[in-house]
């Protein structure tokens, strides 16, 4: 085997030689190296940046500016707790790691996890979330669980 590996060649016209620019004429990619002639492009650092249109007003510029982001906002994974009912045993400790583990969750937000009150809950589960909304803290504590904000 390492006779045949010794001999491994690329398949031929897979591989190409890079351009060597501006090495002589006799090179095909002399004196302007592949830039044409003369012009902004053909520079030292030359061209222009992104979305320049020759000194058109951009339509970046040219659009309305619409919407407001908040830098500020919380980004939660939100799950109801009706989506834990017959997943855990009873006394089982859930957390936002187990859950995407399992695939009840698709990713974990930066903020955490925030359990909502949606669905019904009959199994006593230990949760540990980032917060609770009044509704699943009453369901999880009602079924006989503890809700634990992290």
């Amino acid at each position: 085997m390492a006779d045949e590996l010794s001999r491994l060649k690329p398949v031929p016209g897979s591989t190409k030689a890079r351009k060597r620019l501006g090495r002589g004429s006799a090179s095909g990619q002399g004196q302007t190296s592949g830039k044409g002639q003369k012009g902004q492009k053909s520079r030292s650092g030359g061209g222009v940046r992104p979305g320049f249109e020759g000194g058109q007003m951009p339509l970046t510029r040219r659009l309305a500016k619409r919407g407001f982001k908040n830098l500020f906002a919380k980004e939660y994974t939100e799950i109801n707790v009706g989506q834990l009912e017959g997943r855990f045993e009873a006394g089982a400790a859930v957390d936002a790691v187990m859950l995407k583990e399992l695939g009840i969750i698709s990713h974990i937000g930066k903020d955490g996890l925030k359990v909502l009150g949606g669905g019904e809950l009959s199994v006593a589960l230990t949760i540990k979330a980032s917060k609770f909304t009044r509704t699943a803290q009453a369901k999880i504590e009602g079924a006989g669980g503890t809700a634990e904000a992290i």
